[in-house]
């Protein structure tokens, strides 16, 4: 939960009230009815109004700056390894971590006959 005065990011308009998406704005006050599908009040000084918003549509800045961060040290990363040909770090940099998913995979491709017949019985048993 947001504490009161939290600077906060508008990041979207799920109601489309023509909220200005991108601007700060300052939490003033938590909707508490269970009725109400807002959960915030946002003071946007720049348009000189309180806006009602669920939470989906805020974001506090630090997690803002942490997201874009890490995107733009990922691109320097694909960037370095393009430049020096690595493509093992290239790999893994687009692949984060899908690697256990071919695994897996490989290990699926290597079942005998009979095993393969009786998972599929089993599965139409289903």
């Amino acid at each position: 939960m947001l504490s009161l005065g939290q600077k906060v990011i508008i990041v979207a308009d799920r109601f489309e009230q023509n909220i200005p998406i991108g601007e700060y704005g300052y939490i003033i006050a938590y909707d508490r009815n269970a009725d109400n599908a807002f959960d915030y009040v946002v003071r946007v000084p720049k348009v000189n109004r309180n806006i009602a918003v669920p939470y989906t549509d805020i974001e506090v800045e630090e997690v803002l700056i942490e997201q874009e961060v890490e995107r733009i040290e990922r691109e320097a990363l694909i960037d370095f390894a393009l430049a020096t040909r690595n493509e093992e770090l290239f790999r893994s940099v687009m692949n984060r971590g899908e690697e256990v998913v071919e695994e897996e995979e490989v290990e699926a491709e290597e079942l005998s006959q009979e095993e393969f017949i009786r998972q599929v019985n089993l599965k139409a048993w289903i």
